[in-house]
């Protein structure tokens, strides 16, 4: 059985006791982590003591950045996303274990920047569907974890919660969330959830109180790992704590 997890922390240093509690929880062999907020060697090393071994992609400015704790051996792959050798930001993680590649990612948010801050969203899932299709094509099972800043359907959103000028579920960002889909990934939450997957991000504010939220975070398999999925769900109560994350962990078990 392997457990896996993906938890955007928004800002590591200020979330190293909720991810603690998280870790003892669900126990996850490999969880990838969003939203660093700092540098490499600026990550909390106490999270290493929890019997996890660290991998952190930082990034300066206090943006970004993307880490992966696991407590089965791993090698990373990957500390970026192929197809663009100008893009600094600190986006994409990648490792081998246990005969399986498995990405940690932080997709762009889209509604920054204007025009270009959108072309650069739809650029970087175009460049991840061409990453994962490589891999597709080799038969290499392969896990997508993390952030996408995409809700795929209508249904991943409250009501009213988003315009539909937003980024999220503009029709450009859904489409190539399908690509994904079409290619051979399971979305794992909504595979055993048809029905009533729970939103994994809500705001600050009253947001949580009265479940307007999204789902945004999404763990996608390929045909030989979807085949072991058992379980998947979202620890909402890490969203219900004190001075939490935005998001809640979503996490998934493969006998």
């Amino acid at each position: 059985m392997t457990r896996l997890a993906t938890f955007n922390v928004n800002s590591i240093r200020r979330r190293v006791p909720h991810l603690q509690r998280f870790l003892a929880r669900h126990s996850p062999d490999l969880v990838f982590l969003q939203e660093l907020k700092c540098r490499t060697e600026e990550v909390p090393a106490a999270l290493a003591a929890e019997g996890y071994r660290l991998h952190a992609v930082g990034q300066t400015g206090g943006r970004n950045g993307v880490a992966v704790l696991g407590r089965i051996p791993f090698e990373v792959t990957a500390e970026a996303l192929p197809g663009d050798d100008g893009d600094a930001q600190a986006r994409f993680i990648a490792v081998r274990t246990e005969a399986m590649e498995i990405a940690g990612l932080y997709l762009p948010n889209g509604n920054s920047g204007g025009a270009e801050g959108f072309a650069y969203k739809l650029r970087w899932m175009e460049r991840l569907s061409d990453w994962a299709q490589a891999r597709l094509d080799a038969f290499q099972p392969l896990a997508l974890l993390g952030d996408f800043n995409v809700c795929p359907t209508e249904a991943d959103l409250a009501p009213g919660a988003l315009p539909p000028t937003d980024a999220l579920v503009r029709l450009e960002s859904r489409a190539r969330f399908r690509i994904l889909l079409h290619a051979g990934m399971t979305d794992a939450l909504r595979a055993l959830h048809p029905q009533d997957a729970p939103y994994t991000y809500w705001d600050y504010g009253p947001a949580f109180e009265s479940n307007r939220g999204l789902r945004i975070d999404h763990i996608l398999l390929s045909p030989e790992l979807a085949e072991r999925l058992t379980k998947c769900g979202v620890d909402v109560a890490a969203r219900a704590e004190e001075q939490p994350s935005d998001h809640a962990p979503v996490w998934c078990e493969l006998r």
